[in-house]
């Protein structure tokens, strides 16, 4: 611990943020002084439990405390973006014991039933999201001049952004993430940062690391920085996509098909094709973990929509190379595309682990591998193939979320209970509100 302090001292570090993820996803915190990294190990940084959301804990009492402890010494690292400042990630105590409801602790759970059969699962997310500005009450893409009709890979806008794109690089390669490309995206104003894939436990701190970041960055250079799923409806929305593979001890990897596999065509091994059953098995359920926002769902829409392409699978279904279905299979690894950018990645993850195990535990098969351009069929056409839909509201995938005790024992006795509760919560403030689109269409109609 001495160690650390003063190789943090050395690097100019005067204060520690201490960092925890509450059930939304949001970073949240407070700083430490560096002079108390000690009792910041011991005890951990205090916190009144009830102002977080989820935590569903009381306002007196020793469990009326929560607090975060770093995960690790060495995890901890100057933020470039803030000099003189550690990131310090941490997990959620209370009473003394790990909080059965701080998200990173359930995904340690999850990752502790891998363990147990001597697997390991590693995940590389793809965070895409948009960069903003507010003007004259409205939201807009921060670059007046980014327009074209289909803006993917655009080389007139990326460069107009290379500062601010090239400042968030080196802020998150300073940080340990192994960002690999960035790219302008198929929405104005949206980009993609690709970073190397990882344990998933790392994976997810690292998501949360490169929020942090990009907020700041972005506010820098006088933007905002959004993942919000869908902040345009003529515009695709920004995905989370999960790229998924699982690794024994010795580093061999489980989901690569054998020789034999292969040659029918299959890109997973009988194991991996028994998890994803699992997962497209759950897939309803696993919407409000994925696509956790009543906006998440104006992006996984069933037909035509505003934006023409969203690439946001609507059906389950698995496929090689298949970017339409739910679950798009390559060789040794399978990439989940229903996660959006709101999505939180300890909860989302952990969810998909469970998933999985059931349809290992089960072996359950996937079915075909389906082989159309899902976006291309008609819905008569897609029940003909016996695909199923995914939920069309966050209505509907909050039932589906309450009638799966496989997804629900993955996130706990609390967040059973207080995930469903605050998103119906959130559902009934979104279905009882009067919109602008209801005044112009309605007013003065009848």
């Amino acid at each position: 611990m001495a160690s650390t302090q003063v190789r943090l001292e050395q690097q100019g570090v005067h204060t520690l943020l201490v960092q925890f993820t509450d059930v939304h996803g949001v970073a949240k915190g407070k700083y430490v002084p560096l002079s108390y990294l000690g009792e910041l190990v011991r005890t951990g940084a205090g916190f009144a439990g009830p102002s977080i959301w989820g935590t569903a804990l009381p306002r007196i009492g020793a469990r009326a405390e929560y607090y975060a402890r770093p995960v690790s010494l060495d995890a901890i690292r100057p933020m470039p973006w803030q000099p003189g400042y550690a990131l310090a990630t941490g997990n959620g105590y209370v009473d003394g014991q790990p909080f059965e409801a701080c998200p990173r602790q359930v995904l340690r759970r999850a990752t502790a039933r891998l363990a147990e059969r001597g697997w390991a699962l590693k995940t590389g997310i793809e965070p895409e999201f948009f960069l903003l500005k507010h003007k004259d009450g409205q939201w807009l893409p921060f670059d007046d001049a980014d327009r074209l009709d289909k803006p993917s890979y655009d080389l007139k806008s990326l460069p107009r952004q290379a500062p601010l794109l090239h400042e968030l690089h080196q802020a998150l390669s300073a940080m340990g993430l192994d960002v690999f490309q960035l790219d302008h995206e198929d929405a104005h104003g949206q980009y993609e940062v690709n970073f190397a894939f990882d344990e998933c436990l790392a994976s997810a701190d690292k998501l949360m690391c490169f929020k942090l970041a990009a907020h700041a960055v972005a506010e820098r250079h006088g933007a905002v920085f959004s993942m919000m799923p869908k902040p345009f409806a003529n515009q695709p929305g920004s995905g989370l996509h999960f790229h998924v593979s699982l690794w024994d001890a010795q580093g061999q990897g489980l989901f690569s098909p054998t020789e034999s596999q292969a040659q029918k065509g299959h890109h997973l091994s009988a194991l991996g094709r028994q998890f994803i059953a699992g997962v497209m098995a759950h897939s309803a359920a696993l919407c409000v973990l994925a696509a956790p926002t009543v906006n998440s769902y104006k992006r996984l829409v069933v037909g035509e929509s505003l934006s023409g392409t969203t690439w946001a699978p609507a059906y389950v279904a698995h496929g090689p190379n298949n970017r339409t279905a739910v679950v798009r299979t390559l060789p040794g690894r399978f990439e989940w595309r229903l996660p959006d950018a709101s999505a939180n990645p300890y909860l989302a993850t952990a969810a998909l682990i469970a998933a999985g195990l059931d349809g290992v535990d089960r072996q359950l098969d996937p079915g075909p591998a389906c082989t159309d351009d899902l976006f291309n069929l008609s819905l008569s056409e897609i029940a003909l193939r016996a695909i199923e839909v995914l939920p069309q509201s966050l209505d509907e995938a909050i039932s589906a979320l309450e009638a799966d005790p496989v997804i629900l024992a993955a996130l706990g006795d609390t967040l059973s209970q207080e995930l469903p509760r605050l998103k119906r919560a959130e559902w009934l403030s979104y279905a009882r509100h009067i919109s602008a689109w209801e005044l112009q269409r309605y007013a003065a109609t009848f």
